[in-house]
Protein backbone atom coordinates (compact mmCIF):
# COMPACT_ATOMS: atom_id res chain seq x y z
CA UNK A 1 0.00 0.00 0.00
CA UNK A 2 1.48 3.67 -1.09
CA UNK A 3 0.94 6.28 1.42
CA UNK A 4 -0.92 9.59 -0.49
CA UNK A 5 2.54 11.59 -0.11
CA UNK A 6 4.05 8.71 -2.18
CA UNK A 7 1.44 8.18 -4.49
CA UNK A 8 1.56 11.65 -5.32
CA UNK A 9 5.60 11.66 -6.06
CA UNK A 10 4.93 9.21 -8.49
CA UNK A 11 2.41 10.78 -10.49
CA UNK A 12 4.13 13.85 -10.12
CA UNK A 13 7.13 12.15 -11.78
CA UNK A 14 4.89 10.97 -14.83
CA UNK A 15 4.83 7.20 -13.47
CA UNK A 16 1.76 5.57 -14.34
CA UNK A 17 0.62 2.52 -13.39
CA UNK A 18 -2.10 -0.17 -14.80
CA UNK A 19 -4.10 -0.82 -11.56
CA UNK A 20 -5.32 1.13 -8.68
CA UNK A 21 -7.45 1.16 -5.66
CA UNK A 22 -7.68 4.43 -4.61
CA UNK A 23 -10.33 4.46 -1.30
CA UNK A 24 -10.92 7.08 1.83
CA UNK A 25 -12.73 9.93 3.71
CA UNK A 26 -9.95 12.81 2.36
CA UNK A 27 -11.92 13.12 -0.67
CA UNK A 28 -9.97 16.46 -2.13
CA UNK A 29 -7.08 14.31 -2.13
CA UNK A 30 -8.03 11.62 -3.94
CA UNK A 31 -9.65 13.40 -6.27
CA UNK A 32 -6.73 15.08 -6.83
CA UNK A 33 -4.59 12.31 -7.76
CA UNK A 34 -7.60 10.82 -10.14
CA UNK A 35 -7.13 14.30 -11.62
CA UNK A 36 -3.56 13.51 -12.24
CA UNK A 37 -3.90 9.94 -13.13
CA UNK A 38 -6.26 11.21 -16.15
CA UNK A 39 -3.70 13.97 -17.25
CA UNK A 40 -1.21 11.49 -17.34
CA UNK A 41 -3.04 9.07 -19.52
CA UNK A 42 -4.18 11.96 -22.37
CA UNK A 43 -7.22 11.99 -24.59
CA UNK A 44 -9.66 9.67 -23.24
CA UNK A 45 -12.46 9.87 -25.39
CA UNK A 46 -15.60 7.71 -23.70
CA UNK A 47 -17.06 5.05 -24.96
CA UNK A 48 -13.82 4.38 -27.01
CA UNK A 49 -10.80 4.75 -25.07
CA UNK A 50 -12.48 5.98 -21.31
CA UNK A 51 -15.15 3.51 -20.03
CA UNK A 52 -17.33 4.72 -16.64
CA UNK A 53 -18.31 1.82 -14.47
CA UNK A 54 -20.37 1.88 -11.40
CA UNK A 55 -22.67 -0.18 -9.75
CA UNK A 56 -25.23 -0.51 -12.57
CA UNK A 57 -22.98 -2.05 -14.72
CA UNK A 58 -19.63 -3.86 -12.51
CA UNK A 59 -20.65 -6.89 -14.24
CA UNK A 60 -19.39 -5.50 -18.05
CA UNK A 61 -15.92 -4.41 -16.18
CA UNK A 62 -14.08 -7.32 -17.78
CA UNK A 63 -15.47 -7.38 -21.54
CA UNK A 64 -14.46 -3.63 -20.84
CA UNK A 65 -10.96 -4.83 -20.25
CA UNK A 66 -10.68 -7.21 -23.20
CA UNK A 67 -12.32 -4.95 -25.66
CA UNK A 68 -9.72 -3.18 -27.77
CA UNK A 69 -9.28 0.53 -27.96
CA UNK A 70 -9.83 1.20 -31.45
CA UNK A 71 -7.02 3.59 -32.37
CA UNK A 72 -5.22 4.15 -28.94
CA UNK A 73 -2.74 2.05 -27.17
CA UNK A 74 -4.75 1.56 -24.05
CA UNK A 75 -7.79 2.63 -22.84
CA UNK A 76 -9.19 4.24 -19.13
CA UNK A 77 -11.59 2.71 -16.88
CA UNK A 78 -12.78 4.43 -13.85
CA UNK A 79 -14.63 2.04 -12.08
CA UNK A 80 -16.21 4.21 -9.40
CA UNK A 81 -18.40 3.15 -6.04
CA UNK A 82 -19.05 0.24 -7.65
CA UNK A 83 -19.64 -1.90 -3.60
CA UNK A 84 -16.91 -4.54 -4.52
CA UNK A 85 -14.93 -3.98 -1.92
CA UNK A 86 -17.81 -3.18 0.74
CA UNK A 87 -17.16 -5.50 3.73
CA UNK A 88 -20.20 -7.75 3.66
CA UNK A 89 -23.08 -8.18 6.71
CA UNK A 90 -24.75 -11.50 7.45
CA UNK A 91 -26.85 -11.00 4.46
CA UNK A 92 -24.69 -11.20 1.27
CA UNK A 93 -25.33 -10.24 -2.64
CA UNK A 94 -24.71 -13.45 -4.32
CA UNK A 95 -24.43 -11.72 -7.41
CA UNK A 96 -22.16 -9.17 -6.02
CA UNK A 97 -19.89 -11.65 -4.59
CA UNK A 98 -19.99 -13.97 -7.91
CA UNK A 99 -18.76 -10.83 -9.65
CA UNK A 100 -16.20 -10.04 -7.25
CA UNK A 101 -14.68 -13.61 -7.57
CA UNK A 102 -14.65 -13.40 -11.36
CA UNK A 103 -12.80 -9.96 -11.37
CA UNK A 104 -10.54 -11.33 -8.79
CA UNK A 105 -9.38 -14.49 -11.08
CA UNK A 106 -9.47 -12.93 -13.91
CA UNK A 107 -6.73 -10.10 -12.74
CA UNK A 108 -4.72 -12.89 -11.11
CA UNK A 109 -4.70 -14.94 -14.35
CA UNK A 110 -4.75 -12.03 -17.03
CA UNK A 111 -2.68 -9.08 -15.50
CA UNK A 112 -0.28 -9.08 -18.62
CA UNK A 113 -3.63 -8.20 -20.79
CA UNK A 114 -4.14 -5.47 -18.09
CA UNK A 115 -0.95 -4.63 -17.70
CA UNK A 116 -0.65 -3.90 -21.83
CA UNK A 117 -4.02 -2.50 -22.70
CA UNK A 118 -5.60 -0.55 -19.62
CA UNK A 119 -5.05 1.94 -16.83
CA UNK A 120 -8.15 0.52 -14.89
CA UNK A 121 -8.80 2.50 -11.55
CA UNK A 122 -11.38 1.57 -8.53
CA UNK A 123 -12.52 4.41 -6.66
CA UNK A 124 -14.07 3.75 -3.37
CA UNK A 125 -15.32 5.01 -0.42
CA UNK A 126 -14.89 2.12 2.06
CA UNK A 127 -12.77 -1.19 1.24
CA UNK A 128 -12.44 -4.45 3.36
CA UNK A 129 -8.82 -5.37 3.40
CA UNK A 130 -9.75 -8.92 4.39
CA UNK A 131 -11.56 -9.35 0.70
CA UNK A 132 -9.10 -11.55 -2.08
CA UNK A 133 -9.80 -8.71 -4.40
CA UNK A 134 -8.26 -6.44 -1.99
CA UNK A 135 -5.25 -9.07 -1.24
CA UNK A 136 -4.86 -9.24 -5.41
CA UNK A 137 -4.48 -5.75 -6.40
CA UNK A 138 -2.52 -5.06 -3.74
CA UNK A 139 0.28 -7.45 -4.96
CA UNK A 140 -0.58 -6.79 -8.34
CA UNK A 141 -1.20 -2.82 -8.50
CA UNK A 142 -1.31 0.10 -5.97
CA UNK A 143 -3.18 0.59 -3.21
CA UNK A 144 -3.37 3.96 -1.72
CA UNK A 145 -5.63 4.70 1.52
CA UNK A 146 -7.11 8.68 1.33
CA UNK A 147 -7.28 9.12 5.60
CA UNK A 148 -8.14 12.29 6.89
CA UNK A 149 -4.59 14.13 6.79
CA UNK A 150 -3.36 15.05 10.78
CA UNK A 151 -2.81 18.51 11.53
CA UNK A 152 0.80 18.67 11.17
CA UNK A 153 0.46 17.13 7.49
CA UNK A 154 -2.19 19.70 6.79
CA UNK A 155 -0.01 22.59 8.26
CA UNK A 156 2.94 21.03 5.51
CA UNK A 157 0.73 21.06 2.57
CA UNK A 158 -0.61 24.82 2.98
CA UNK A 159 2.85 25.86 3.70
CA UNK A 160 3.73 24.21 0.41
CA UNK A 161 1.53 26.59 -1.42
CA UNK A 162 2.55 28.99 0.13
CA UNK A 163 5.35 28.73 -0.35
CA UNK A 164 4.89 28.13 -4.26
CA UNK A 165 3.42 31.90 -4.26
CA UNK A 166 6.33 33.43 -2.32
CA UNK A 167 4.19 34.16 0.26
CA UNK A 168 4.92 33.81 4.16
CA UNK A 169 2.82 32.47 7.35
CA UNK A 170 4.21 31.73 10.32
CA UNK A 171 3.23 28.72 12.42
CA UNK A 172 1.39 29.94 14.95
CA UNK A 173 -0.68 31.86 12.09
CA UNK A 174 -0.79 28.66 10.39
CA UNK A 175 -2.21 26.57 13.19
CA UNK A 176 -5.10 29.79 13.47
CA UNK A 177 -6.06 29.70 9.95
CA UNK A 178 -6.70 26.27 10.70
CA UNK A 179 -8.76 25.98 13.51
CA UNK A 180 -10.61 29.12 11.69
CA UNK A 181 -11.36 27.24 9.12
CA UNK A 182 -11.97 23.56 9.50
CA UNK A 183 -9.62 20.55 8.33
CA UNK A 184 -11.38 19.92 5.34
CA UNK A 185 -8.71 20.60 2.03
CA UNK A 186 -10.48 22.08 -0.17
CA UNK A 187 -11.84 24.71 2.15
CA UNK A 188 -8.30 25.40 2.99
CA UNK A 189 -7.38 25.36 -0.25
CA UNK A 190 -9.69 27.81 -1.33
CA UNK A 191 -9.46 30.01 1.66
CA UNK A 192 -5.63 29.99 1.90
CA UNK A 193 -6.04 30.83 -2.43
CA UNK A 194 -7.51 34.07 -1.36
CA UNK A 195 -4.90 35.10 1.51
CA UNK A 196 -2.39 34.84 -0.98
CA UNK A 197 -3.89 36.95 -3.45
CA UNK A 198 -4.86 39.66 -0.68
CA UNK A 199 -1.34 39.54 0.42
CA UNK A 200 0.29 39.14 -3.19
CA UNK A 201 4.21 37.69 -3.69
CA UNK A 202 6.53 38.30 -0.58
CA UNK A 203 3.81 39.11 1.26
CA UNK A 204 3.04 37.73 4.48
CA UNK A 205 -0.20 36.27 5.84
CA UNK A 206 -0.92 38.25 9.77
CA UNK A 207 -3.46 36.98 11.58
CA UNK A 208 -5.45 40.22 11.28
CA UNK A 209 -6.20 39.10 7.86
CA UNK A 210 -7.55 35.74 8.23
CA UNK A 211 -9.91 37.79 10.57
CA UNK A 212 -11.02 40.08 8.00
CA UNK A 213 -10.91 37.49 4.61
CA UNK A 214 -11.35 34.13 5.86
CA UNK A 215 -14.53 32.16 6.07
CA UNK A 216 -14.75 30.79 9.42
CA UNK A 217 -16.39 27.18 10.51
CA UNK A 218 -19.49 27.99 12.41
CA UNK A 219 -17.81 25.40 14.61
CA UNK A 220 -14.91 28.09 14.65
CA UNK A 221 -16.83 31.01 15.79
CA UNK A 222 -18.72 28.68 18.43
CA UNK A 223 -15.80 28.80 20.32
CA UNK A 224 -15.02 32.19 19.97
CA UNK A 225 -18.58 32.72 21.72
CA UNK A 226 -17.76 30.24 24.34
CA UNK A 227 -14.44 31.98 24.95
CA UNK A 228 -16.77 35.25 25.73
CA UNK A 229 -19.13 33.33 27.77
CA UNK A 230 -16.31 31.92 29.58
CA UNK A 231 -14.73 35.30 30.70
CA UNK A 232 -18.35 36.33 30.95
CA UNK A 233 -17.90 39.17 28.46
CA UNK A 234 -21.45 39.36 27.43
CA UNK A 235 -21.19 42.19 25.17
CA UNK A 236 -18.65 40.23 23.23
CA UNK A 237 -21.03 36.84 23.29
CA UNK A 238 -23.79 38.38 21.82
CA UNK A 239 -21.57 40.46 19.07
CA UNK A 240 -20.53 37.05 17.93
CA UNK A 241 -24.10 35.45 17.82
CA UNK A 242 -25.82 38.62 16.26
CA UNK A 243 -22.44 38.34 13.34
CA UNK A 244 -23.98 34.40 12.95
CA UNK A 245 -27.32 35.58 12.75
CA UNK A 246 -26.25 38.49 10.19
CA UNK A 247 -24.05 36.47 8.06
CA UNK A 248 -27.42 34.38 7.36
CA UNK A 249 -26.24 31.28 9.94
CA UNK A 250 -30.07 29.68 10.58
CA UNK A 251 -30.55 29.71 14.13
CA UNK A 252 -31.58 26.53 14.59
CA UNK A 253 -28.08 25.44 13.23
CA UNK A 254 -26.75 27.71 15.72
CA UNK A 255 -28.42 26.36 18.53
CA UNK A 256 -27.99 22.84 17.64
CA UNK A 257 -23.97 23.62 17.46
CA UNK A 258 -23.83 25.46 20.42
CA UNK A 259 -25.23 22.16 21.69
CA UNK A 260 -22.81 20.01 20.96
CA UNK A 261 -20.35 22.36 21.78
CA UNK A 262 -21.30 22.72 25.57
CA UNK A 263 -22.35 18.79 25.42
CA UNK A 264 -18.43 18.04 24.28
CA UNK A 265 -17.29 20.45 27.26
CA UNK A 266 -19.20 18.57 29.49
CA UNK A 267 -17.63 15.31 27.83
CA UNK A 268 -14.49 16.78 28.60
CA UNK A 269 -15.07 17.59 32.19
CA UNK A 270 -16.27 13.97 32.94
CA UNK A 271 -13.35 12.61 31.34
CA UNK A 272 -11.15 14.41 33.94
CA UNK A 273 -12.77 13.54 36.54
CA UNK A 274 -12.95 9.65 35.59
CA UNK A 275 -9.41 9.81 33.92
CA UNK A 276 -10.79 8.81 30.33
CA UNK A 277 -9.50 10.05 26.96
CA UNK A 278 -10.52 12.91 26.05
CA UNK A 279 -10.01 12.18 22.08
CA UNK A 280 -11.95 8.94 22.05
CA UNK A 281 -14.73 10.31 24.43
CA UNK A 282 -15.06 13.61 22.03
CA UNK A 283 -15.04 11.05 19.27
CA UNK A 284 -12.61 13.05 17.47
CA UNK A 285 -11.07 12.23 14.17
CA UNK A 286 -7.03 12.17 13.73
CA UNK A 287 -7.21 15.17 12.19
CA UNK A 288 -8.89 17.16 14.68
CA UNK A 289 -6.34 16.19 17.52
CA UNK A 290 -5.36 20.14 18.24
CA UNK A 291 -8.82 20.79 19.47
CA UNK A 292 -8.32 18.78 22.45
CA UNK A 293 -6.06 21.65 23.94
CA UNK A 294 -8.84 24.05 23.11
CA UNK A 295 -12.13 21.69 24.34
CA UNK A 296 -9.85 21.48 27.65
CA UNK A 297 -9.12 25.21 28.47
CA UNK A 298 -12.90 26.24 27.60
CA UNK A 299 -13.85 23.63 30.03
CA UNK A 300 -12.27 25.52 32.92
CA UNK A 301 -14.47 28.04 32.33
CA UNK A 302 -17.48 26.15 33.74
CA UNK A 303 -18.12 23.83 36.68
CA UNK A 304 -19.79 20.58 35.45
CA UNK A 305 -23.13 22.14 37.34
CA UNK A 306 -22.86 25.26 34.74
CA UNK A 307 -22.45 23.05 32.40
CA UNK A 308 -25.16 20.79 32.54
CA UNK A 309 -27.76 23.81 33.31
CA UNK A 310 -26.50 25.33 29.94
CA UNK A 311 -27.43 22.50 28.47
CA UNK A 312 -30.77 21.49 30.14
CA UNK A 313 -31.56 25.69 28.96
CA UNK A 314 -30.93 24.68 25.28
CA UNK A 315 -33.14 21.76 25.31
CA UNK A 316 -35.38 23.90 26.82
CA UNK A 317 -35.72 26.55 24.26
CA UNK A 318 -35.78 24.27 21.35
CA UNK A 319 -38.90 22.57 23.17
CA UNK A 320 -40.29 26.35 23.29
CA UNK A 321 -39.17 27.30 20.43
CA UNK A 322 -40.77 24.54 18.69
CA UNK A 323 -44.25 25.08 20.25
CA UNK A 324 -44.34 28.69 19.62
CA UNK A 325 -43.59 30.12 23.24
CA UNK A 326 -40.78 31.72 22.72
CA UNK A 327 -38.49 33.70 19.97
CA UNK A 328 -35.43 31.64 19.09
CA UNK A 329 -33.22 34.40 18.85
CA UNK A 330 -34.59 36.12 21.89
CA UNK A 331 -34.24 32.67 23.67
CA UNK A 332 -30.49 32.11 22.72
CA UNK A 333 -29.68 35.78 23.97
CA UNK A 334 -31.71 35.35 27.26
CA UNK A 335 -29.68 31.99 27.89
CA UNK A 336 -26.07 34.02 27.44
CA UNK A 337 -26.74 36.72 29.40
CA UNK A 338 -28.35 34.46 32.12
CA UNK A 339 -25.18 32.99 32.21
CA UNK A 340 -22.70 35.75 32.19
CA UNK A 341 -24.49 37.34 35.08
CA UNK A 342 -24.54 34.61 37.36
CA UNK A 343 -22.86 35.23 40.57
Amino acid sequence: MLTIENLEKELKNGTLQSLYLLYGEEVFLLESSIKKIRSLFGEAIKGINYISIDETNYNELIADIETPSFGYEKKLIIAKNTGLFKKEGKRKNAELAHIREKINTYLKDNIEIVNTSVVLVFIEEEADTKQELYTTIDKLGVICKFDYQKPLQIEKRIQAICNGYKVTIEPATLRYFIECCGTNMQDLINEIRKLIEYVGENGNIQKEDIDQLATKKLESVIFDLTDSLGKKNIAKALEVLKNLIYAKEPLQKILITLYNHFKKLYLVKLSIRFNKNIMNSLNLKPNQTFLINKYQTQANYFSERELKDILQNLRDLDSDYKIGLIDLQIGLETILCQYCYIK
